[in-house]
């Protein structure tokens, strides 16, 4: 069993960044190497600012490195939900941001003919009670009516035959969402920032920072130098810590688990999803799955509302593999050859927050959702620190501080899965 995650393992690294030497200055410094990093890096460079990426690890080795590889265009808090918060118009423009974060990602692997397994064979929503069909087939139709998604509700015969179990209820399919390779991908925008210009440094924690005046000037202490730059963009999401307190207590860092089995013969896997879509569950406490670019089958969940740490990471792969396997019995002779853990951050509404906070520039809480939305924030956040604040679209949402939160998770995490638990055992 390999205890690291499968992404990281089967991709090439863009190379070694523990050595770069930090400049002294630069237009822009980017704290964190995922996918919000390194893609404002790209996108700042490519429109001829000097960028630094400052990374407490090394590329994508946070959540980007850590996920499911699911490319796809739904809400962290759910359509319907956001259409009975925010109203009809407010919800469909949220989620059009979506389906353009989705095409970003293709555009980029087009235009730069990227080798990094993307497919775009769209999604399942399956029901996992009888009782959550109805409230399934509302949401297809509220994506089909008022956001213009090609959505089609499945019965529970036609949803068995889209993922080879009779675990279901039904579901429906959505067609515009896709898959990637994360790690390849990852490592890609690094080289493509990297070609424009931008320089990445490993193993360069920022420790501290100074604000030079009023402006957006900062001065940051890293384990490797101090470099000065005159914006800074935070894209630590659910790894933000100290010094950006102000930013950790408005996300709960919540563990995602993974696991995935050894390559499985082909009529196998084309057996468990014939059409290579992702999946996702309907319950709280959620599984997802799909198949990898070799033919494994990868299943993750919450399974429990935990960090991430090797023992986490073990006990909820094993509780994990029990609920693969009575969704697949099939695979019960199966070999899992990975398993591990890492963290989605997860704000008080479920909703992306970008924005600047005392001259600090800053795109986090994506809520499970990051692979698109960061890739695409990047792209956005180039554009505020190049003068266009305009260009966020999340600028008017209050980012709330999460009440009796300090940057211990612990009691949030206790009292999280206790409550979304009960809500899938009553559901």
């Amino acid at each position: 069993m390999k205890m690291h995650s499968y992404w990281l393992d089967t991709a090439t690294p863009s190379g070694d960044h523990t050595e770069t030497p930090i400049p002294r200055e630069v237009d822009v410094a980017v704290v964190g190497a995922g996918f919000t990093g390194l893609s404002t890096a790209y996108h700042a460079a490519k429109a001829g600012l000097s960028v630094a990426v400052l990374e407490a690890n090394t590329v994508v080795w946070g959540a980007s490195g850590r996920n499911g590889g699911m490319v796809t265009n739904g809400l962290g808090m759910g359509f319907r939900d956001a259409v009975a918060r925010y109203g009809e118009a407010k919800a469909k423009e949220y989620i059009d941001l979506y389906n353009d974060a989705v095409d970003l990602i293709e555009q980029l692997v087009v235009e730069n003919d990227l080798d990094v397994d993307f497919e775009r064979r769209g999604k399942l929503i399956l029901a996992s009670k009888e009782s959550h069909f109805e409230g399934v087939r509302k949401t297809s139709e509220a994506l089909r009516r008022l956001a213009g998604h090609d959505t089609e509700v499945l019965d529970r015969e036609q949803i068995r035959a889209e993922v080879g179990s009779s675990a279901f209820f039904g579901g429906f399919t959505e067609t515009r969402s896709a898959a990637v390779h994360v790690a390849k991908f990852g490592h890609a925008l690094a080289a493509l920032a990297i070609r424009e210009g931008a320089s990445i440094h490993e193993n360069a924690e920022v420790t501290d920072l100074r604000r030079i005046g009023s402006g957006t000037t900062h001065e940051l202490v890293t384990t490797r130098g101090t470099i000065r730059a005159g914006k800074v963009v935070v894209g630590t999401s659910g790894y933000t810590g100290r010094p950006f307190g102000w930013l950790q207590r408005r996300v709960v860092p919540v563990g995602s688990f993974i696991t995935v089995t050894e390559p499985l013969p082909k009529d196998l896997a084309h057996e468990l999803l014939p059409n290579r879509r992702v999946a996702t569950d309907t319950f709280n406490l959620l599984h997802y799955f799909r198949l990898t670019p070799d033919d494994r089958l990868l299943f993750g969940g919450r399974a429990r509302f935990a960090l991430s740490d090797p023992a986490s990471d073990r006990k909820s792969g094993e509780i994990l593999v029990a609920a693969r396997d009575a969704i697949y019995p099939q695979l019960r002779d199966v070999t899992t050859e990975y398993m591990w853990g890492g963290l989605v951050d997860i704000s008080m509404d479920r909703m992306v927050h970008a924005g600047e906070r005392n001259g600090l520039f800053y795109s986090m809480a994506y809520s499970g959702h990051g692979v698109q939305m960061a890739t695409y924030m990047g792209k956005v956040m180039a554009d505020v620190v190049a003068g266009r604040p305009e260009a966020n679209p999340w600028r008017d949402l209050k980012n709330p501080w999460i009440p009796g939160y300090f940057g211990n998770p612990w009691l949030h995490l206790r009292a999280g899965g206790t409550w979304y638990g009960l809500k899938d055992r009553m559901s």
